[in-house]
Formats: C-alpha cells, structure tokens, sequence
C-alpha cells in the first residue's frame, strides 16, 4: 500500500514538474542604444539668434496627456477632443485590439477541458424477409436513448499552450501601442492642418491687402496718366499687376478648402457639413519640453510595439519547440443510455470509458526544424527593424528641433527684410508720384514686400507644423506606464466594446 501511494506521488511530481516546463529561449528585452549626449544635439545650440523659440526648461520636464492644449487655443482643443470621439481610424485600431484581446481569452480557454454532451432518441426497425409459408415478417422496432458526457484535456507540459497565451498577450500590447501611435497621428494631422488653415487665412489676408493697394495704385496711375504726368505703358502694367494679384488671391482657397475637407474627414464627417472659420492668426509656437534623449524610447507608442513584438516572436519560437514533444490527451465518457424513458437515468443504464493517449509525430521531412528557422528568423528580422524604428526616432526628434529653431531664425530675419522693403515701397511711391521715378520702381518694390510678406507667412506656417511634428516625435502626451501588461490584457473587456456597429 505504501508503494501504491509512493508510486502516486512520484507520477504527481513528474506531472507537476512536466507542467512547469517552457520550452522555448527565455525573452530579454534588446538592450537600447547607449546615448552619451545628456541632451539632444540640436537643443544644446545658442538660441539667442532666433525669433523667440526655445526649448522648455527644465529639459526633464515632459508633456503629458493632452499635448496640444501647449497651444492654448480653445478651437484646437474642441476639436482634438472631437476627433478622439469620432475619427474612423482611430476606431479601427480601438477593435482591432478588441480582437487581440478575444485572441488572449482564446488561448486561455486551452487551458481548460473541453466537456460535450450530446443527448439522442434513436427509433429503429429493421428489415423484414418473407418466410416459408409466404408470410411476411415485419422485421422488429427498436428504440434507443442516451445522454452521454464527453470530456477531453491536453494538459500543457511542455508549455505549448503557455507560449501561446504569451503570442497573444504580447499581441495585444503591440496593438495597444499601434492604437496610441494612430492616436497621435491622427491628433498631430489635425494639428497641422489646424495651423495649415490658420496660415491660409493669413496668406488670403496678405493678398487681399495687396489687391487692395494695387487697386489704389491703378487709380493714382489713370490720374497721372490723365494729367500728362504718366505714360499709358503705367496704366497697362498697374492693371496687370491688379489682375495677377486677383488671381493669387483666389488661387489660395484651393488648399484652405483641402485642408478644411482633410479635417472633417479626421472629425468623421461628410465635408459638406464641416467649416471652419476664417481666422488669420499666426503666432510663435511656445516652449516645447523636450526631456533628454534618454526618454525618449519611453515616450514613443511604435518603439514600444517594435519591441513587443519581439517579445511576441520570442513567445512564437518557444511553440515552434513545443512542437517536438508529444501531445497528451486525456479523455473520458460517461453517461446513461435505455431503451424506455423510465429507465434511462436509473443507475443500471449508466456507462463510461476513461483513458489517456499519446499523440508524437515520428517524421515530417523536418518541418518543425524548418518552421523553427523561421521563427527564429522572424525574430531576427523585427530585432532589425527594433532598432531602426529607435534609430529614426532620434533623427526625427533632431529633424524638427533644428526645423523649428531655424525658421525661428529665419522669420526674425524675414521681418527685418519686409520692414526695409516696406520702406523702399514708400521712397519709391513718393518719388513716383511726384514724378521723379517711373512706375517700373513701384512695381518691383510692391513685388518685393509682397514676397517677403508671403514668405513670412509660409515660414510661421512651416514653424508651427514642425513644432506639432516635433511634439509628435517626442511621443506626444504617451509614456511606457500606459501601455497594458499582459494581465490587464487577459482581462474580459467590456460586452460593450464588441458589440456590433452600423
């Protein structure tokens, strides 16, 4: 008796000992590169030389939740947080992780048996001969019901089923990612074309103001003109000037009214039912907290989905082992089955098997050993793409400090340029009026402060689409702390998350 017991508690460790097994490499996060710089190269430069714009100190400090409320325009606000309710993007990637997350309950629900009841009434007559004395035999009815219970379990000795459920956790948080990197793409695009707008009705601004003043100058020429002052050749080119001036002015609603359709869209909405108001205000962007570059692969949403999905790979190559061992299945079945209904649950009736089996495959021309390479493979292959995707995060955050800092500099020296032009524009006027100077150098001088004008207005509007860009590299308002673990993955989510739209 003491051998039976021994005998059980030995085949229970081996059991215990089996299932706690993991085939498969154990996972270790890719180390990140080594940044020696304590700050970012293109944050570290004099920044006395530009309009304004600098880095916000202190540099640990990091925006968090709502980034582009750093504008502090209540039209933006509204509108990010109305996007963050209706665009169609962002909602794809929300179900997409529904999806992720109904994988890991999945995977989980291997770890169960599965338990089959399949209850029948059969009635049955068979078939009838004729006899000797030609008379027919009717053949005999037979009548049959069983309640059966069938229950079938694959324990996970070798991990195969552990290493799934890990494939799928591991998934879903890179979906949790991909969700928050589209989030802050979608919210950077509709920040942009915020201030791409903003910078159209500016621009319309400049040139209707221009109009207006090639419209007064058409006048004072026909005057001149009149009284003998002027040649004709004035009058023509004063009214050409006019004319390409009107038709600047028109050609810039063209890219308000894409930019316009662009943001319904984000919002969700058809763009016949969507406008914005005319507003030409351009201002500096304000001080954007950068932190050191030692953060950033804890600010980025797509650096955090890279490296889970290394993760993932890891977890995927721990199956592809699992695959050389055996599956072991145990089953049992149990039940009643009678040929009246008064007896079919009485305990005479009852029946039942029970039994394990083992399941190895012996050749398969060296599939699992080919599928295995390519695990590894796979995983290989994303390890690249890991450190890419971290490589291009750096020069993106680089990219757009310099962007910024430099149209800063450039729109300091652009105003100083339309203020010396404004004022040739004036000498040359006079000097016109009088007639002292041909109308030739009141033209060049208008052209001249037209285009400083237009490129004073396209720089703001490069400067506050690189400080949005800018934002967006730093990983906007996310950090690492947000992304699910996999326990909180494996959680049931709401009924309310999978039910069906239309």
């Amino acid at each position: 008796m003491r051998h039976q017991v021994r005998i059980r508690h030995l085949i229970g460790a081996a059991l215990l000992v089996l299932c706690g097994c993991n085939m498969g490499p154990k996972y270790h996060p890719p180390a990140p590169p080594t940044v020696a710089a304590p700050n970012y190269k293109e944050s570290s430069v004099n920044f006395q030389d530009t309009e304004g714009w600098k880095v916000a100190t202190p540099q640990e400090a990091m925006l968090k939740g709502k980034w582009w409320e750093i504008f502090k325009d209540p039209e933006l606000n509204a509108l990010e947080e109305e996007l963050n309710i209706n665009n169609q993007n962002i909602k794809e990637y929300f179900q997409n992780l529904m999806a992720a997350r109904a994988l890991v309950a999945e995977a989980h629900a291997q770890y169960w048996p599965t338990v089959t009841a399949n209850p029948a009434w059969t009635r049955t007559k068979s078939s009838g001969s004729l006899t000797n004395s030609t008379q027919a035999n009717t053949g005999r009815t037979f009548t049959s019901m069983t309640a059966p219970l069938d229950v079938a379990w694959v324990p996970d000795f070798f991990g195969k089923i552990r290493n799934l459920v890990r494939e799928y956790q591991y998934g879903a948080q890179v979906s949790a990612a991909d969700l928050e990197q589209e989030k802050l793409i979608e919210q950077a695009a509709l920040a942009q074309y915020f201030f791409e707008i903003r910078g159209q009705d500016a621009l319309q601004e400049v040139l209707n103001n221009l109009v207006a003043a090639d419209e007064k100058t058409l006048s004072l020429t026909q005057a001149l003109y009149e009284t003998g002052i002027d040649d004709y050749i004035s009058v023509v080119e004063a009214k050409t000037t006019l004319q390409s001036a009107q038709s600047a002015a028109i050609s810039v609603g063209v890219a308000r009214a894409q930019y316009e359709h662009a943001i319904a869209v984000l919002l969700g909405k058809i763009p016949s039912d969507f406008k914005m108001p005319v507003k030409p205000l351009l201002t500096a962007p304000p001080p954007i907290p950068v932190g050191v570059p030692g953060q950033l692969l804890q600010r980025r949403p797509d650096v955090a989905a890279a490296e889970r999905t290394l993760a993932q790979d890891n977890a995927i190559i721990g199956i592809g082992y699992g695959a050389f061992f055996p599956n072991v299945t145990l089953s049992a079945a149990g039940g009643f089955q009678s040929s009246t209904f008064a007896n079919w649950f009485t305990w005479p009736s009852r029946f039942w098997s029970i039994g394990p089996s083992i399941s190895q495959t012996v050749f398969n021309g060296g599939l699992y050993r080919a599928e295995l390479h390519q695990y590894t493979a796979t995983y290989n292959s994303h390890l690249a793409l890991y450190r890419q995707t971290v490589l291009v995060a750096f020069e993106q955050v680089e990219d757009y400090l310099a962007a910024v800092r430099i149209y800063s500099q450039q729109i300091q020296r652009e105003r100083e340029a339309l203020t010396s032009a404004q004022e040739y524009l004036n000498l040359s006027t006079a000097r016109y009026q009088t007639g002292i100077d041909p109308y030739l150098n009141v033209l060049t001088a208008q052209n001249t402060v037209f285009s400083d004008e237009q490129t004073l207005v396209t720089l703001q509007i490069e400067q506050m689409v690189s400080a949005v860009s800018l934002i967006e590299a730093l990983g906007g308002g996310w950090d690492l702390s947000q992304l699910p673990t996999p326990s909180q993955v494996s959680q049931k989510a709401p009924s309310a998350d999978y039910k069906m739209q239309h």
